[in-house]
């Protein structure tokens, strides 16, 4: 615990998470304050299901683009001008009583949102030593996994209030605060982009980055049919109210994954424990298409988050490693822009397979999904040498980095 009570005596730590929360809440309520505006006005469920993977595909086809404007300009002014817009989108939308006007601002709100998480993680770099990167990245997960649960909550108990609109408006307020914070935050005003090697090649030319985008394919797909397959098994089960607390035992417990992660031995590489923590990973998401909507798949889903938790702090350091310089924020954009694309492929998909098929179906198609990214990190391991490297205080991530360059 010693890394974490020096990693919050840090200045300008605190006040980071501070200044960025209400945004990242404000992202956690999104998703499900559109859910209900939608089915509210046109009391069709499937709209609302149309709505809903209108903004998560253009919010997901547009990530490479707005994390690469970071990564050219800096935070200051895309933070500046998306921001404002962003929040005014969502005051629009809480007013708006027609199907083309909804999903028209879906849509904009997608394409137009600030990336508060991405330019938050180059930041740790800036006011943290190396030994505490774990522990930034572990306590950032945790606190976006913490939003991702309280998020949704207030969503609904807004939206389902007698004023439903106050859903969007809250979360158009929390953005505003937010947002606004981290734009005026001294360390995120001074951020410089890493400059870019002449002659170097584009993001995606680069052979780390094309193996987790391939593994972002099956990754994203697999959970995009479990974030479907649940709520389906339950409702079709009749018990569609067990579905919160499944996933809120899944939630909490990638908080408590997160923030474990940032306290392990170092005893292995950011690609060892990656590794490892995959195949566990693996072996605890078997069971999914032999629960039931109850304790078991309660009891599945938080071993499953607890572990993803930690999972999303080793991934970060496995990144960070092998991305090519001048990607700090743009590198997880265009994975993102990948895995988050697949995943509304895989939440349709899962929609079909449980109301046509069986939920038991739909639940065992993610530990495939996550046996063959297994296989693709194993068989293109070589490519991810940058991160077999054990850090310590003189480790230098930017000299792994540049190795990457060499030789991808």
């Amino acid at each position: 615990m010693k890394r974490y009570l020096d990693f919050f005596r840090t200045p300008q730590v605190v006040v980071l998470f501070v200044a960025s929360f209400p945004a990242r809440i404000a992202y956690g309520m999104v998703g499900l304050s559109i859910f209900f505006k939608a089915e509210h006005e046109t009391h069709s469920i499937a709209f609302a299901g149309l709505v809903i993977g209108i903004n998560s595909v253009a919010g997901s086809l547009s990530a490479g683009v707005r994390s690469s404007i970071m990564d050219r300009y800096g935070q200051k002014w895309p933070l500046r001008i998306l921001v404002p817009g962003y929040t005014t989108m969502l005051i629009v939308l809480s007013f708006a009583h027609t199907r083309p006007t909804i999903i028209g601002f879906a849509f904009l709100l997608g394409v137009s949102a600030p990336p508060i998480n991405l330019s938050i993680r180059p930041l740790w770099k800036a006011i943290v030593p190396e030994e505490l990167l774990r522990s930034a990245y572990a306590i950032d997960t945790a606190v976006i996994n913490a939003a991702g649960v309280l998020g949704p909550v207030l969503a609904t108990a807004l939206a389902l209030s007698v004023h439903p609109q106050s859903a969007l408006l809250f979360a158009a307020g929390c953005m505003a605060l937010g947002g606004g914070l981290l734009a005026i935050n001294p360390v995120s005003r001074a951020w410089i982009p890493e400059q870019k090697k002449s002659g170097q090649k584009a993001l995606w030319k680069h052979r780390s980055m094309q193996l987790l985008m391939i593994e972002g394919i099956f990754i994203g797909f697999g959970w995009g049919v479990f974030d479907v397959a649940v709520p389906a098994f339950a409702t079709l089960e009749k018990l569609p109210a067990r579905t919160a607390w499944i996933l809120g035992a899944m939630g909490i417990a990638s908080i408590i994954g997160g923030i474990a992660a940032g306290i392990v031995s170092k005893r292995y590489t950011p690609l060892g424990w990656f590794m490892r923590n995959y195949m566990l990973w693996l072996v605890l998401a078997l069971p999914l298409s032999l629960t039931y909507p109850g304790w078991s798949l309660a009891l599945v889903g938080a071993l499953l988050g607890f572990v993803g938790g930690a999972q999303q702090v080793f991934y970060w350091e496995v990144l960070e490693a092998v991305r090519p310089l001048g990607s700090e924020v743009s590198s997880i954009g265009w994975i993102w822009t990948i895995e988050g694309s697949f995943m509304a492929l895989g939440s349709a998909f899962g929609g079909f397979v449980s109301q046509e098929y069986s939920p038991r179906i739909a639940l065992g198609i993610t530990p495939a999904c996550i046996a063959i990214g297994a296989l693709i990190l194993i068989a293109g391991r070589k490519s991810l040498a940058a991160a077999n490297i054990k850090i310590n205080p003189a480790s230098d991530l930017r000299a792994m980095r540049d190795n990457a360059d060499e030789t991808n």
